[in-house]
Parts: structure tokens; sequence; C-alpha cells
């Protein structure tokens, strides 16, 4: 299986809000302080999808996951305590969900080499994120898949761990 990812249109709203719900409840019972103030939202999704920022990982019409998309598009980067890796633009994602019945299966892994495809479709070769400081989940990712610790960023009032990928130009 390939999963497409795609842009999320206005009806997929529902689905994405239910894995987003679910993972919410996952970050709860793992101990994480990570999304338990009262975000992401419904409202949230709905921004996302409005401002072109909403993508979703699908196996025809089952939806295995989501994330935002965005570049050059976060504020509290520009105060990093630490350093980035590069100057210049970048492709940032946040919000990534993944469908319970995908957990396990490689699919957020898959996500972030999609994230990585459109960066380099789009000619941007540096990929930044965060994650909180207790999401075991995600600092493993970023690990794996070749991420590098850059430093902290605030985000919501609380910092994150920041970091960069690289990639390699085509």
């Amino acid at each position: 299986m390939t999963p497409e990812f795609r842009k999320a249109k206005e009806q997929d709203a529902t689905q994405i809000w239910s894995i987003l719900e679910k993972a919410i409840a996952r970050r709860k019972a793992d101990g994480s302080e990570q999304w338990q103030n009262g975000y992401p939202n419904p409202e949230i999704v709905e921004s996302d999808i409005n401002k072109g920022y909403g993508y979703i990982l699908a196996d025809g019409e089952t939806m295995i996951g989501y994330c935002a998309v965005m570049i050059n598009d976060e504020p509290a980067y520009a105060d990093i305590k630490g350093q980035w890796l590069t100057d210049g633009d970048f492709v940032v994602y946040h919000r990534v969900a993944i469908a319970e019945a995908y957990l396990g299966k490689g699919m957020a892994q898959e996500m972030m080499r999609q994230i990585e495809n459109y960066a380099l479709t789009h000619h941007i070769s540096s990929i930044r994120v965060d994650t909180n400081f207790d999401n075991k989940g995600m600092l493993h990712l970023f690990d794996k898949l070749g991420y590098t610790y850059c430093g902290e960023v605030i985000l919501a009032g609380a910092p994150r761990k920041a970091y960069e990928k690289v990639l390699p130009k085509k």
C-alpha cells in the first residue's frame, strides 16, 4: 500500500477531528502534557483546511492520518534558544496524528516522508518541527528519521524541543 498525501477538504474535518481526539486521549494516557489544554480543537482543523495547511494521508477513502504543513510560517521559530542548522526557507508541520487502526504500522514515518517530498517539490531543503519534552513517540521518530536537535522554542507559553532536518537536494 502506498498511501496518498493530499490537501484536506472541508468534508474531511469531522474525520480529522475524530483522529485528533483519540490522539489527544493517547497523549493523556501516556502521561504527556501535550495537547491537554484545549488545543488542537475543531476550530484549528477548520482554520487549517481553510488556509490550505491541512493534509491527510489516505488509503483510498480511508483516512490514515492528519497534519498541518506550512512554509516559513512559525513565528516562534525566529526566537530559538539554540541555533537552526540553516537560514532561509523551511517547511514546518504541526498536529501530526495517526488513526488508531494504523498505529504501529509506520504511518507516522510515511507521513514524514511525504512532508519531505512536499518540501522538495517546493524547492525547500529544510524541515523544522517542535514537540513537547514528554512526547516520547515523536522524539523517537525525529531521532530515527535523522532530525537534529537545535534548541528550545516557546509555543503557547511553554518550552518545546525544536528540531531540523536538512534534506539532500535532488
